[in-house]
Order: structure tokens, then sequence, then C-alpha cells
């Protein structure tokens, strides 16, 4: 009695298909929410920034030059903005990176 059945002994060995899919039935909720969540948050919070982008705005682009809004038209993809007092550029929503300072809003039949 001071030893272990045979039997008991022998039935141990897991199977090894539990083995794998328990471990991986563990991790992809883990995986959900601490990379695939946050990550669609970001894009969520990003579009919205950048859909309510508004003239007067400083803006930072995705090549580092960082400019003011002079003209957003609805409907449409691109923004002008003003990098220095001599040079416009047309960009599209998508390489904004960061709104910095916010502008006033446009007065009506302005």
């Amino acid at each position: 009695m001071l030893f272990i059945s045979p039997a008991y002994a022998q039935s141990g060995a897991p199977d090894p298909i539990t083995s794998f899919l328990f471990p991986l039935l563990l991790v992809l909720p883990i995986f959900y929410f601490l990379v695939i969540r946050p990550q669609q948050q970001k894009v969520k919070a990003h579009r919205e920034m950048v859909e309510r982008v508004r003239r007067n705005d400083t803006v930072v682009l995705g090549n580092g030059f960082i400019g003011k809004v002079t003209k957003v038209k609805d409907g449409e993809n691109e923004v002008e903005v003003e990098i220095s007092d001599t040079m416009k550029v047309r960009v599209t929503r998508g390489s904004i990176v960061e709104v910095r300072g916010k502008g006033e809003p446009v007065k009506e039949g302005a």
C-alpha cells in the first residue's frame, strides 16, 4: 500500500489534443484584449479626430510638417494646409497624425 498502483500511474498521461488546445484557448482572449482591441480603439479615435478637422486647426502631418488648415471641403478626402506664408499644400486626411491646436469654427456664409 505504500506504492502507487500501476493502473493509476499508467492512466496519468494527458491527451495531446487537450494539452495543445487548452493553452491556445487561454492565449486567444488575452491576445484580443491586450493587442487587437486597443488597436481598434486607436484607429477609431484617429478616424474621428481626422473627420473633425476644421479651418485654422494646427495639424502635424505624417512627414513631420506642422501647418495650419486653410480649407476643408466636406465630403472630400483632402484638406489644404498652409506650411509657410507662401506655401500651401493639399494633403489627404489620412496623412494627418495629430491635431495640436483647435481653431475657431467657420462662420456661416464665409
